[in-house]
């Protein structure tokens, strides 16, 4: 009987053991795609400030533009006029 008891509580032991080392791999696996996530999600934000940037950007220049223009021909046909 003690024989078997013994016999028992080791196969219990082991099945733990390998239980543990399940966990331990499903974890690192977890986190390892935690970190590729948070990569992805970091450049796509990077991504999408950039052509927020972008466009921001444009729109001061074309504003820029159109106003030196009018101030321009303004001025001309001041002096001209």
């Amino acid at each position: 009987m003690a024989l078997k008891m013994r016999q028992s509580l080791n196969q219990f032991e082991a099945a733990f053991e390998r239980q543990k080392m399940l966990e331990q791999k499903r974890r690192e696996q977890l986190r390892r795609r935690a970190v590729a996530r948070s990569h992805v999600r970091r450049a796509e934000r990077s991504q999408q400030e950039g052509k927020v940037r972008f466009s921001v950007l444009a729109v001061c220049l074309t504003v820029t533009v159109v106003v030196v223009t009018v101030a321009m021909f303004e001025a001309l046909t001041m002096i001209a006029g």
